[in-house]
């Protein structure tokens, strides 16, 4: 599939867990297809645990003619179980991997033979060559484990130094903590292309829920206008298409090499987004 879109476009979904989702996801797909995509990725479970759900959905996009990108943790994982998934990938024709550390499942013990995402760039070069184009994943606002802000970026540098190709990042809504993310990865030595994840915003408490989880920080004044509305759906969306629109324009004119949007399996959002920008085919 030809890129037409004078800015690089990705789009991310989540494996879904009935037929039915299965069903609609592929309808959420052929109307995100318009915006001729650069790549799809598919995300990966905790421990592992939608592999298969994972591994069948990227086998649907590349059917469907749109390269697909795996999500690929290594936590719980050994050096002969990623070897064996990446035969399987490799197999099925994907050609990129978001190389991730993950995340440890409930009730889950650390294990595996991989500590970092580090460890797991390392390793898919040493097996597999330049087979596969690697992301990684970045935090403009610090990842909520790290120890400092130095901590995470020295752990970002030991991710590119590995082996990564370029670095998606966890979504945001300040342009700002982009921009300096950016300038501070690069003084610190890795210069890859960090292409920045956007969460549009349709639901206030759902994305209260997931940004408490993962440490985006909302700003104040998003936060105070979206508990203003209330229940009212149709504000909310609204404003979050307003909010999102102008960040991904200030994006866009700061010249980012690309926008991954984290789609949760929906469509409207991003369209409508992209329509207003003018992106896409």
């Amino acid at each position: 599939m030809s890129l037409t879109s004078p800015l690089p476009l990705s789009l991310e979904f989540f494996p879904p867990k009935t037929a039915e989702g299965a069903a609609k996801l592929r309808v959420v797909r052929q109307e995100l297809y318009q915006l001729r995509p650069e790549f799809c990725s598919v995300t990966f479970g905790a421990g592992g645990s939608t592999q298969d759900g994972t591994f069948a959905t990227v086998s649907e996009i590349l059917a469907e003619g749109v390269p697909a990108a795996s999500h690929f943790s290594c936590v719980g994982a050994t050096r002969a179980t990623v070897r064996e998934q990446l035969a399987q990938l490799k197999a099925m024709g994907v050609k990129r991997l978001v190389a991730l550390r993950g995340d440890l499942p409930s009730g889950y013990g650390a294990g595996g033979e991989f500590q970092y995402a580090s460890d797991l760039v390392a390793f898919i070069r040493a097996e597999t060559g330049r087979d596969f184009h690697l992301e990684v994943a970045c935090y403009p606002e610090v990842h909520p484990q790290a120890r400092s802000p130095q901590a995470d970026i020295d752990a970002y540098v030991t991710k590119v130094r590995a082996g990564a190709d370029a670095a998606i990042t966890q979504y945001f809504y300040s342009a700002d903590a982009y921009w300096r993310f950016v300038e501070e990865s690069r003084a610190a030595g890795a210069d890859i292309p960090v292409v920045p994840g956007i969460m549009p915003i349709g639901s206030s408490t759902q994305l209260m829920r997931f940004s408490d989880a993962c440490g985006a920080e909302i700003p104040r004044w998003i936060r105070l206008r979206l508990q203003a509305f209330g229940d009212d759906t149709a504000s909310i969306k609204a404003f979050g298409l307003d909010v999102v629109t102008e960040l991904c324009d200030q994006l866009r004119t700061g010249g980012v090499p690309g926008i991954h949007f984290y789609t949760m399996n929906q469509s409207a959002a991003t369209l409508a987004i992209c329509k207003r920008l003018g992106l896409g085919g």
